[in-house]
């Protein structure tokens, strides 16, 4: 080999070096993230949002450190469609996952590509309940053990050895049920919400998972810090949905915790009441990342991180089919809030449903059976958030509500036609089930016999899925 060859390889690796040295200080500054997500649980079931008898020590200790959220929702009080709204910042609608237990559409971008092609890694430990595999192909996936909790010593193994900046998702599976029938709380144990009017026999297992998940937690703090990831990790801390107003538009289902801690950048113990929604959550993230933001419905928060105390959004939104669940019915419903003032349409109500009889026999019949199972629940209702936090009183037959709903009706009809929502009035689809169709008897759902197996495919609105 001549002498001029050999100076010319040294040359070429010196050069490559130093460019890997290079990219990886810059690697290093780039921050980590990890989303923790607990499951099913309400958003006053914490001590910092107001209940001093569940064991939430961890979620006190990552506020204490960082900024927590009192005016965060989720468009979708059910497991997929929350998660999907996560993971894509997308609305439910326009992602494709508005019932449980269905995909988003195939050609959805999520977290996983919007995060790769910026030179993260992107990893699932938990609860997926998320779909079609290929659009959710995460970088590395670890399961679960058999006892629900998180793999600790396979995600202590990927903290220990990342390579590349990460976007680490824990999704947990508590405190969802079955819960335990040992617990170490009794019945006299249990807050009373304004929003429960009484206690039921399950929430001492309800909350003594609460206490299981927050040991959980505590283990992935003490991780962190082990593998002092601490400062330049930016963790967020969530709940996917309230329990206690699972499928509903209520705020005790829509309302959830948020939780943000980062040393190198968010100050200490403080607390914002802007308007944010889920959606808002992978934008934030991107942005931070230095991602495009083009791509989504939802908006970044980051300057509320730094201390920039500015307006993100006019109004959250909110969607409930009611089908495809265990005792499912027709019963499509839209939200639309500013934070002040809160409206619900109820598009298969006993007030309107009648309007909605298009369908033929067996659909009309599934139609009515659907509004009747509701029958109190009027076609708008309205709430001010600000007097009446629990949803107590609803407004809009006050004489001064008219101009309100009016400016509320105008927007969330935009909103729905940019969703290219599948409801209006008179137009009532019945959603292909992919769990508990409406026209099978079940442990859960009784069905009038002559109803039984009467629903043909034809039936179904045709969906991506």
């Amino acid at each position: 080999m001549s002498i001029k060859i050999l100076l010319y390889l040294i040359s070429l690796n010196i050069i490559a070096f130093f460019s890997a040295k290079t990219n990886n200080e810059a690697s290093s500054d780039r921050p980590n993230f990890i989303i923790y997500l607990s499951d099913d649980q309400d958003f006053l079931d914490y001590n910092i949002f107001g209940n001093e008898y569940v064991q939430s020590a961890n979620v006190n200790k990552l506020a204490s450190e960082g900024i927590r959220f009192t005016n965060f929702h989720t468009a979708s009080a059910i497991c997929t469609p929350s998660r999907s709204q996560l993971y894509t910042g997308l609305y439910p609608l326009k992602n494709g996952s508005y019932t449980n237990h269905t995909h988003v559409k195939k050609d959805t971008k999520t977290i996983v590509q919007h995060l790769s092609a910026i030179g993260y890694e992107v990893v699932l430990a938990g609860k997926s309940h998320v779909g079609p595999y290929n659009t959710f192909a995460w970088d590395y996936y670890i399961q679960n053990k058999q006892n629900k909790q998180l793999d600790l010593e396979s995600i202590d193994s990927y903290l220990k050895n990342a390579e590349k900046p990460f976007c680490l998702v824990l999704a947990s599976d508590f405190p969802h049920g079955p819960y335990p029938n040992e617990t170490d709380y009794t019945l006299d144990d249990i807050k009373i919400h304004p929003y429960n009017n009484r206690v039921t026999p399950e929430k001492p297992g309800y909350y003594q998972n609460i206490k299981y998940d927050d040991i959980q937690l505590g283990e992935i703090l003490n991780m962190i810090d082990r593998n002092d990831l601490k400062n330049n990790t930016m963790f967020i801390y969530a709940s996917d949905h309230g329990i206690s107003g699972k499928f509903t538009l209520y705020q005790k289902g829509l309302k959830i915790p948020v939780v943000v801690r980062w040393p190198a950048k968010i100050k200490k113990n403080i607390e914002s009441n802007r308007l944010l929604a889920m959606v808002d959550i992978l934008p934030t993230i991107v942005d931070i990342a230095g991602g495009d933001l083009d791509e989504f419905d939802g908006k970044s928060f980051s300057d509320l991180l730094v201390g920039n105390d500015k307006k993100v959004n006019d109004f959250v939104y909110g969607v409930s089919t009611r089908q495809n669940v265990r005792n499912g019915f027709i019963f499509p419903s839209r939200m639309i809030s500013n934070g002040k003032y809160k409206m619900i349409k109820n598009f298969n109500s006993v007030e309107v449903y009648k309007q909605n009889l298009n369908k033929g026999r067996v659909l009309n019949k599934f139609i009515e059976i659907g509004a009747k199972k509701m029958p109190n629940v009027p076609y708008v209702e309205l709430y001010d958030l600000e007097l009446d936090p629990y949803e107590k009183n609803n407004i809009s037959k006050n004489p001064g509500s008219k101009h309100i709903i009016n400016e509320l009706s105008k927007s969330l009809d935009e909103w729905m036609v940019s969703q290219n929502d599948i409801v209006s009035l008179g137009n009532i689809p019945l959603i292909k089930p992919t769990q508990h169709p409406l026209d099978e008897p079940s442990k859960w759902m009784n069905v009038q016999k002559n109803l039984i197996g009467k629903i043909k495919d034809s039936d179904y609105l045709k969906t991506h899925y």
